[in-house]
């Protein structure tokens, strides 16, 4: 067989899987050779194993409606016939999930009676349907699913979807709510490391904020309110004076509740409004069209990434934009994220950057850049 022609069916599988779609049989005889997944025997059992993990942050972490210094987090793996994918589940305060209620999700799945990894439909839909809700669990379970399936591929999942690693965006660098003097002294800490900032805003002091900032730099800002404005009046008269200060996007200007009056303020609005706390998992994303330019896809919001990339597939179709974004996590969750990040028209992945131990290293930031390498899976390795 002649390489082009290897290389040819080894798209189109990879193409394939990564879409759910089935090989023909054809495709599939002629490509079996090419995949390492063939030198494994199918013949053991997948095996799940999880510990709680506390991540410390650099910064005390603030937001609109509270402030943290560590996140708590599980982390999670999947070992068959001698390969170990690797998940995690990060739990903010507001997804209402933790420690506990992880572990006990956990318990309750059964994953060793599924004999093939790559029936990842049905072993996701099993997963979905053992309790309701615990989203950032099921993740856990979606990523090291992933990352043990690209493995046993010996392809990252970049590849898989189709996606050319060098379209990946510059991730935005999170400032927390803070007075003026912190936020502008995290500012100048990461000056030349990115090409755009992410702010935190919602609370009386948002313009003081900006103008600190400004005092330091001029490099794009991403405005995140997270559901902070109360008034549509209000909200648009501030994303009015953001736009004059140089922000590209805004983040959930008000709450989740007050879907009409986000509406009316993307109607009028000079910048894109993407959709965070308003969006959780696919079913959501039809209902926002209209209400917001785009929406912002989390792993752990959605179950992982076999629903996130759905969910960038219907978003595109409906005519949106589309943000990748990320709790505080380790570079397990961040690399999981930034594979399908090449379809993205903003990214948020910083979460890994925002702890000070990390148990892997994946997914880079280079000048500012999403750097994918070449490993399978989600292309991290242990430390």
């Amino acid at each position: 067989m002649s390489q082009d022609r290897r290389q040819f069916l080894k798209t189109a599988a990879f193409a394939a899987i990564g879409s759910g779609l089935a090989l023909n049989a054809t495709l599939a005889k002629e490509s079996s050779s090419l995949f390492s997944i063939n030198k494994h025997t199918h013949s053991g059992k997948m095996k799940l194993t999880f510990r709680p993990y506390d991540l410390k942050l650099k910064h005390v972490f603030t937001v609109a409606s509270y402030s943290r210094t560590t996140t708590p987090d599980v982390q999670v793996e999947i070992e068959y016939d001698g390969v170990t994918g690797y998940g995690e589940a990060s739990m903010p305060p507001y997804l209402g999930e933790s420690v506990d209620s992880v572990m006990t999700f956990l318990k309750k799945v059964n994953i060793e009676q599924f004999s093939d990894p790559f029936q990842l439909e049905d072993i996701l839909a099993y997963v979905d349907g053992v309790m309701p809700g615990n989203t950032a669990a099921k993740a856990s379970v979606d990523i090291a699913l992933h990352d043990l399936v690209g493995k046993l591929l010996g392809a990252p999942w970049y590849k898989i979807w189709g996606l050319d690693k060098e379209k990946a965006p510059s991730t935005t660098f999170t400032i927390g709510i803070d007075t003026a003097e912190v936020v502008k002294e995290k500012t100048l800490e990461v000056a030349g490391k990115f090409n755009i900032l992410k702010v935190k805003l919602g609370r009386e002091n948002d313009k003081e904020i900006i103008n600190a900032i400004r005092s330091v730099t001029q490099l794009p800002i991403a405005v995140d309110a997270n559901q902070g404005w109360k008034d549509k009046y209000q909200a648009l008269d501030m994303i009015l004076w953001l736009k004059e200060q140089g922000i590209v996007m805004v983040e959930q200007p008000m709450s989740k509740t007050q879907l009409d009056d986000i509406a009316w303020v993307t109607q009028q609005s000079p910048l894109p409004i993407f959709a965070d706390e308003s969006l959780q998992r696919l079913g959501d994303v039809a209902k926002l069209k209209g209400a917001f330019t785009g929406i912002n896809i989390k792993l752990m919001k959605c179950t992982g990434m076999r629903e996130a990339w759905k969910m960038v597939t219907l978003g595109r179709a409906l005519g949106m934009r589309i943000m990748v974004g990320c709790m505080t996590e380790t570079s397990c969750a961040v690399s999981a994220a930034a594979q399908f990040s090449p379809a993205v028209d903003f990214a948020d992945l910083d979460g890994n950057l925002l702890i000070s131990n990390d148990l892997f290293k994946g997914m880079e930031v280079v000048k500012g850049k999403i750097t994918l390498n070449d490993l399978p899976g989600i292309g991290i390795q242990k430390l």
